[in-house]
């Protein structure tokens, strides 16, 4: 689910333990406990940039195909922006990767995402260039959080199962 939404769930007591994207916003009530820092790349149609130029003017023109700001991440990719005054004059926003790398890989326009993001739509990775961001470097973090002082040990034995189960897998 969507972070934010997990983590209203979890300080309703409706929900345990999560794993979500840390907004860095702590609560007395709250155990975070970082599993993985992954930073943030741009896509483009596989061709469409010279990756070695000047990709923020190339990127200018370009419509950006975001994430909706209606989640968390959404929101930071564009907060940074705004921070470092990039001007995008046409975007799009959707809460599914597989359909914005669609789009991209479509020539539509190109996107900013995790490396975990491209996992969740591999099958679009063959017709992608990945870049760093031409910008200052934005990353997030996920973590497991808890109630504080509610579930022992678990959440501590939880993230440390997920820290081995990441290890192996990314």
């Amino acid at each position: 689910g969507a972070s934010h939404s997990l983590v209203d769930q979890l300080e309703h007591r409706d929900l345990d333990v999560i794993v979500a994207a840390d907004s860095g916003e702590r609560a007395d009530w709250m155990e975070v406990l970082p599993l993985l820092t992954e930073p943030f790349v741009g896509a483009a149609p596989k061709g469409a940039l010279d990756l070695s130029g000047d990709l923020a003017a190339q990127l200018a023109p370009l419509p950006l195909v975001q994430y909706t700001k209606r989640h968390y991440m959404g929101r930071l990719i564009d907060q940074h922006l705004g921070q470092h005054d990039v001007q995008l004059t046409h975007r799009f926003e959707l809460d599914s990767y597989h359909a914005i790398l669609a789009l991209v890989s479509r020539g539509v326009g190109w996107t900013i995402l995790t490396p975990l993001a491209l996992q969740r739509a591999i099958r679009f990775a063959p017709s992608l260039d990945i870049f760093p961001l031409p910008y200052a470097p934005l990353s997030r973090t996920i973590s497991v959080m808890a109630r504080k002082d509610v579930l022992g040990g678990m959440p501590q034995d939880i993230a440390g199962h997920l820290k081995d189960l990441l290890q192996d897998t990314i």
